[in-house]
């Protein structure tokens, strides 16, 4: 079974390097953040160009590695005109040129409000995003990979599943983190949750990501690697081998000394639920 990794967590450098780090750890593919993976070129907004990915691309591939999905992790909800017309564009880019790094999906957090502001509007904002950024995937045959994350607007299935409603193209899809829907106090009722994902959103799941939560003395969460924590694991992959066999699992939030119990642990527990 095959297991991937957040390209930066092995540390900011030169793509070459990189890729060449990847495969030494052993995983098959990558999530490439570039702005937080590569050191070595210029990828801000206006820079990508098709020769540009398929150099950063094919250096991967020659070290046995995919990049499974870029991330573009800005908010598409700013309310400030500039910011927020640059993380579109800066998305849009990424679509454009996500098939020349050999990769079909562009995935993002959306981003939420600040304390006090008014989450209608950001609501709108999203809307008008999305309006344009589907077009763009669209266009090009890319897949859009929204993510829900707590403090974020699109932080649970519901919202996540009613985003996609209004939106149902066939290239919007999800990238599940089970972690993500979870807080303290839906802890416990984490196997509901995690059913409820797969019922709601299951079909349109590209990619799964892969940490873990570990409940303290004292209540609180704390996120750990994979296999170190409190999450029904056995659950969940149970549920996205009958859901999305084969799909990606991208680890995150390990150390790298945890990387390679992390990658049996994905790699054994998915293999079981088969």
């Amino acid at each position: 079974m095959t297991v991937g990794i957040l390209a930066h967590l092995l540390g900011s450098q030169p793509y070459r390097q990189l890729a060449g780090k990847v495969a030494e750890h052993g995983f098959d593919y990558v999530q490439l953040a570039l702005s937080k993976a590569i050191t070595d070129v210029d990828c801000s907004l206006g820079k990508l160009s098709p020769g540009m990915a398929n150099e950063i691309g094919g250096a991967f591939a020659d070290a046995g590695v995919g990049v499974a999905v870029l991330g573009c992790y800005a908010s598409l909800v700013d309310l400030n005109d500039e910011v927020y017309r640059h993380n579109v564009d800066r998305f849009k880019e990424h679509l454009r040129y996500a098939r020349h790094f050999g990769c079909g999906i562009v995935a993002t957090e959306v981003g939420g409000p600040a304390h006090g502001e008014n989450e209608a509007k950001h609501w709108e904002r999203l809307s008008l995003a999305m309006e344009e950024l589907v077009e763009e995937a669209e266009r090009w045959g890319v897949t859009i990979g929204l993510e829900a994350a707590q403090g974020h607007l699109i932080d649970s299935v519901e919202t996540l599943a009613a985003t996609i409603e209004r939106f149902p193209s066939s290239s919007v899809g999800v990238v599940l983190d089970p972690c993500n829907l979870l807080n303290e106090s839906l802890f416990e009722k984490q196997d509901e949750i995690i059913r409820q994902s797969f019922e709601q959103l299951g079909p349109r799941i590209v990619s799964a990501h892969s940490k873990d939560w570990k409940r303290g003395a004292d209540g609180k969460l704390a996120g750990t690697a994979a296999g170190l924590g409190d999450l029904n694991y056995g659950l969940f992959w149970e549920l996205l081998e009958k859901q999305k066999p084969l799909g990606f699992v991208t680890l995150e939030s390990v150390e790298m000394a945890q990387m390679a119990d992390a990658a049996r642990f994905v790699r054994e527990g998915r293999e079981k639920a088969r």
